[in-house]
């Protein structure tokens, strides 16, 4: 039985309509396996290359056991807010070892890495402040700093000489603050942070960076884009995500212990909505030692980019600019890339085809998700569908 759908909604159904006649209309296959290099999805075994789960932990053994282990000993739910109905020692334990992890100051944990945005921003800035913000930045600092009210002043992708002309520009504020993505996840490539640094310095302005696919990817075994400039107490803020290379779930806000003590009073996320659950946080906890006692993952990680990325080129693919594992397939129309992902699945690989609004129109493509669960051979027998499917396409 077909729903009647009434007038008041009738406007939605115009733009869903409008989505699907743009080739943009997003369809979500089900995943019947656990999360891995190789998943069952739609009741067809295929190689994944549409997760963030860069080192392989979502369906790692310890993670697993240690989450077991945690939910016989704690339940499995935090029960309200951390201020109102205390904070459980998991969730004490994992900020301190972050912390540590990270090299910074102090540590706050959230609920994932798009509140942790949203408590950072409007906790930060307000009415009267000015934000200077990445052209290209994620939807998530995009709507903290729309939530803050702050005038937002967006400058050029990672050109520091456009952000330079953009703060002369701005003479009346209160407060500013600089925020950048760390990798720009649609396209693979880092921002200029020590450029960033300078800049914030010399005008001693805040400055944020969201290294959401940085965690568990760039620096020493993973901690981030901080360590891979060695910028150590240099960036105010560090906003992260356990959801993407820790496998889990869970935002991270790391940096001066002045702010994460300031969020833990006023960061609306922080004070409104409970906390990671007992598994996530012991997990959580259980990525962070792999990571603190071997870099073999990110090191297969890298190897596993670098080569695929090399053979797409050799190919005849554009790959873009990336400088990270990520390898985008630009294939510039949203119906090409929609007709490219489902011949890929037909294929048996996994990888979704990115539109606009995530990406600006005509710059759609195949974002292709590397990781350490990723054998030579599926690589492999990726690139020989990327190949045979860009032929009859004519891509290349």
């Amino acid at each position: 039985m077909v729903e009647e759908i009434p007038t008041r909604l009738a406007y939605l159904q115009e733009q869903l309509q409008e989505l699907h006649a743009s080739g943009l209309y997003n369809h979500i296959r089900t995943i019947e396996s656990a999360m891995d290099g190789r998943i069952r999805v739609d009741g067809r075994d295929v190689l994944n290359f549409c997760a963030n789960n860069y080192l392989g932990l979502a369906n790692h053994p310890r993670l697993r056991e240690a989450a077991k282990r945690a939910i016989d000993q704690y339940g499995i739910g935090p029960g309200a807010v951390r201020t109102i109905a205390g904070t459980m020692s998991l969730h004490v334990q994992l900020e301190e070892r972050l912390a540590k992890f990270k090299g910074a100051e102090a540590v706050i944990t959230l609920q994932s890495g798009f509140t942790a945005n949203l408590a950072t921003i409007p906790a930060l800035v307000g009415r009267g402040d000015v934000i200077f913000s990445d052209r290209l930045n994620h939807a998530s600092i995009i709507d903290g700093c729309r939530l803050s009210r702050a005038k937002i002043v967006a400058y050029a992708h990672n050109d520091v000489e456009d952000l330079r002309r953009k703060i002369a520009e701005e003479t009346e504020y209160n407060r500013r603050l600089i925020v950048t993505d760390g990798v720009f996840s649609m396209d693979g490539d880092i921002a200029p942070l020590p450029q960033l640094v300078e800049v914030a310095q010399e005008h001693d302005i805040m400055l944020m960076v969201d290294d959401a696919h940085g965690e568990g990817v760039l620096g020493k075994g993973g901690r981030g884009i901080v360590d891979h400039f060695d910028l150590h107490g240099q960036v105010d803020i560090e906003v992260g995500t356990m959801s993407k290379a820790f496998g889990v779930v869970g935002g991270i806000v790391a940096g001066k212990k002045i702010i994460v003590e300031w969020l833990r009073q006023r960061g609306r996320p922080f004070l409104f909505s409970s906390a990671m659950t007992v598994p996530d946080a012991a997990a959580c906890l259980e990525a962070v030692d792999i990571l603190e006692n071997s870099d073999e993952l990110v090191q297969r990680l890298w190897h596993n980019g670098d080569f695929f990325k090399t053979e797409m080129k050799k190919l005849g693919f554009d790959v873009g600019q990336s400088q990270t594992p990520i390898v985008p397939v630009m294939l510039g129309e949203a119906p090409l890339a929609q007709e490219f992902s489902r011949k890929l699945f037909e294929n048996g690989v996994f990888a979704m085809a990115i539109g606009y609004p995530t990406v600006p129109k005509g710059m759609a493509r195949i974002r292709v998700m590397n990781t350490a669960a990723h054998s030579q051979q599926d690589l492999e027998e990726a690139l020989a569908a990327f190949e045979k499917v860009g032929k009859e396409l004519g891509v290349i």
